[in-house]
C-alpha cells in the first residue's frame, strides 16, 4: 500500500527531474461550465505528460545492477516515452513495447530519446504480454506502467502539488485508465484534503482517441485504492473528447491529447453537481498527432456550422460559375474548395453540379447563403460525403 510518506519521498527524489506544472484559472471555462475552473497543465512536462513522475521515480530507485541490466516496459505511449527520456538521462538501456496503434508522435519521440521501440499487437494488453516475454528473454527489469507502488507514489506527487496550488478545491477530475494516476493522487489528497471530491473519468469506448487511458482493467494495486478513495467514476464519448480537445485549443490555446481532455469533456457534458464550485481538471498530457488535431478541428468546424459543403446545380454555360461565386462573395463567405462535375453528378443534361466547401461564421450565415442562392434560382443541397458529420 502506497502511503503519504512514500509520495513525499518521491517528491524529494524527483526535484530537478520533473516540472512542478501550473494549475491555471480559466475565466472562459469557468463561464462555460458554471464553475470556478482551474486546469493542471501536465502537458507541459518535458515529454508531454504526467507519466514522467512515476517513470523517473522508479528509475531513480534502481540498484546499480538493475541499471546495468536495462529496463523494459509496455505502454500505450506516454509511459514508454517517459521511460525512454529518463532512462537516457540516467544512462540506462530501455526497450519500449507499444501497440501498433500508438500515436506516431509518441513512437518517434521514444526512438529519438534512444530507446528500442517494438510495435506489437493492436492493444495495450498484447504489448504487455510481449514486454513480459522480452523481460524473460533478455533479463531486463520490467517496469509496470501503473501497477507498481513506485509508479503510484510518483504520480501521487501531482496530488501534493494540487493541494498546495488549490487548497480550496471542491473537486478534482482525473483521467482514469489503469489507475496509477488517480490512485496516487487520491492517496495524497485524502491525506491533505479529505473533503475534496475525487472524480475519475474514463473513455466509454475501446479503442479510443484517448489512447493514454486505453486500458481495459485497473491494476491489482490500483483497484482497491480507487474503490476506497474515489467518489465517482464517469465515462465520456469519443465525440465529447474530440470537442473538449478543440475547446481547449480554442479557449486555453493549449494542445491536449484525448486522455487529458476527458476531464473537461466530463465537466461540460455530465451532471456532476459542481455549479459554483472550485474545480481542478487534470490535463494529463499533450502528445497528440498533428493529423488527429487536424481531423478534430475540421469535424468541430462542421459541427459548429463554420465549415459547410453545398451542392449547387447550375446551367452548363460560360460564365455560370463566375456568377455563382460572385453571389457567394456577396454574403461574405470564404470559398475553400470548388469541384465542378458534369459526368458523375445528379445534374441533368445541360447542367453541371458544383460542390462548394465554404468557411462561414456559423449556421446563420449558412442559412443566408442558401436563401440568397435560392432567390437567384439555384437548386441548393447539403453535400456531406459518407461518414462526415452534418
Amino acid at each position: 500500500m502506497v502511503t503519504l510518506a512514500d509520495i513525499e519521498a518521491a517528491r524529494e527524489r524527483l526535484r530537478g527531474s520533473v516540472y512542478e506544472t501550473p494549475c491555471a484559472y480559466s475565466q472562459t471555462l469557468s463561464e462555460r461550465t458554471g464553475t470556478r475552473c482551474h486546469v493542471k497543465l501536465e502537458n507541459l512536462q518535458m515529454t508531454g505528460s504526467f507519466k514522467e513522475r512515476g517513470a523517473a521515480n522508479v528509475l531513480l530507485q534502481l540498484s546499480a545492477a538493475e541499471r546495468d541490466r536495462g529496463v523494459v516496459t509496455a505502454s500505450a505511449g506516454n509511459h514508454g516515452l517517459a521511460i525512454a527520456f529518463h532512462a537516457a538521462r540516467l544512462g540506462i538501456r530501455a526497450v519500449i513495447v507499444m501497440p501498433e496503434s500508438a500515436p506516431l508522435v509518441k513512437v518517434t519521440a521514444a526512438r529519438r530519446y534512444g530507446a528500442e521501440v517494438l510495435l506489437v499487437g493492436v492493444s495495450y494488453d498484447e504489448a504487455y504480454r510481449r514486454a513480459r516475454e522480452v523481460e524473460r528473454e533478455r533479463g531486463l527489469c520490467f517496469i509496470h506502467p501503473f501497477d507498481d507502488p513506485r509508479v503510484i507514489a510518483g504520480q501521487g506527487t501531482l496530488g501534493l502539488e494540487l493541494m498546495e496550488q488549490r487548497p480550496d478545491a471542491d473537486a478534482l477530475l482525473i483521467p482514469l485508465g489503469g489507475g496509477g494516476l488517480i490512485a496516487g493522487v487520491a492517496t495524497a489528497v485524502r491525506a491533505r484534503g479529505p473533503r475534496v471530491r475525487l472524480i475519475g473519468v474514463r473513455a466509454a469506448e475501446l479503442p479510443t482517441i484517448a489512447d493514454g487511458i486505453a486500458v481495459r482493467e485497473r491494476g491489482a494495486l490500483t483497484a482497491p485504492v480507487i474503490q476506497a478513495l474515489v467518489d465517482d467514476v464517469v465515462t465520456v464519448s469519443e465525440e465529447e473528447i474530440a470537442n473538449a480537445i478543440l475547446l481547449l485549443l480554442e479557449i486555453e490555446k493549449t494542445v491536449v491529447e484525448g486522455a487529458g481532455a476527458t476531464t473537461l469533456a466530463a465537466l461540460v457534458n455530465r451532471p456532476l453537481g459542481l455549479d459554483g464550485r472550485t474545480v481542478a481538471l487534470v490535463l494529463s498530457g499533450g502528445n497528440i498527432d498533428v493529423t488527429m488535431v487536424s481531423r478534430i478541428i475540421e469535424r468541430g468546424l462542421v459541427k459548429d456550422g463554420r465549415l459547410v459543403r453545398l451542392a449547387v446545380m447550375l446551367a452548363d454555360r460560360p460564365g455560370a460559375l463566375a456568377r455563382l461565386t460572385a453571389l457567394i462573395a456577396e454574403v461574405r463567405a470564404n470559398i475553400l474548395h470548388i469541384e465542378h462535375d458534369r459526368a458523375f453528378s445528379r445534374a441533368g443534361i445541360g447542367e453541371s453540379e458544383v460542390e462548394l466547401t465554404l468557411e462561414t461564421s456559423g449556421p446563420d450565415q449558412i442559412a443566408a447563403i442558401k436563401a440568397r442562392l435560392a432567390s437567384a434560382g439555384y437548386r441548393v443541397e447539403d453535400a456531406q460525403p459518407p461518414g462526415r458529420p452534418t
